[in-house]
């Protein structure tokens, strides 16, 4: 099934269009946005590589959900859900751009992950793994209902937090 479009109150999440690769590097490129994001902020090749993947990959194969979160009809995001083994179950990765931040946008986005989680695919519980320094997605996730499930020590000496919600509680 095709990555579907979304709405929110403020947000459209939509796939990925090819003119959108400028703003993705730029945001997986932003050392202050990708320093909780998986191994840290990428290169622009890295990013742009990524972004790559996106179509002949992801939605190639049809592997997972992935969007472009917009606001007003500009790029300010990404987000996906997936299938993970680290947590056994569906995560929700989700960044916004720095001038995103600080309006109760990210919120908005983590909330409607977590709906089609589990009004569209059915899921029993919706994992997220952050950082521990990345107190911000910690106290957003808290609002939501997200709990502590457990810690994963990483090689860098940094800690992983694994937070989870059950759909009866959402």
């Amino acid at each position: 099934m095709p990555t579907p479009v979304l709405r929110t109150d403020r947000l459209l999440l939509e796939p990925y269009r090819p003119d959108d690769a400028e703003d993705f590097v730029a945001l997986f490129a932003d050392p202050e946005v990708g320093r909780f994001m998986g191994d840290g902020p990428l290169s622009a090749d890295e990013a742009g590589a990524l972004f790559g993947r996106v179509f002949t990959k992801v939605y190639a194969e049809d592997l997972f959900d992935v969007w472009a979160v917009r606001h007003d009809g500009r790029y300010v995001g990404h987000a996906e859900i997936k299938r993970t083994d680290q947590v056994d179950g569906y995560e929700i990765v989700y960044a916004l751009a720095k001038p995103a931040w600080g309006g109760g946008l990210g919120t908005e986005l983590a909330r409607a992950l977590v709906r089609y989680g589990f009004d569209t695919l059915g899921l029993p519980v919706v994992y997220a793994t952050v950082a521990d320094a990345n107190r911000a997605s910690l106290a957003l996730l808290a609002k939501l209902g997200f709990v502590h499930e457990r810690d994963i020590a990483e090689e860098d000496g940094t800690t992983t937090r694994v937070l989870a919600v059950p759909a009866a509680t959402a």
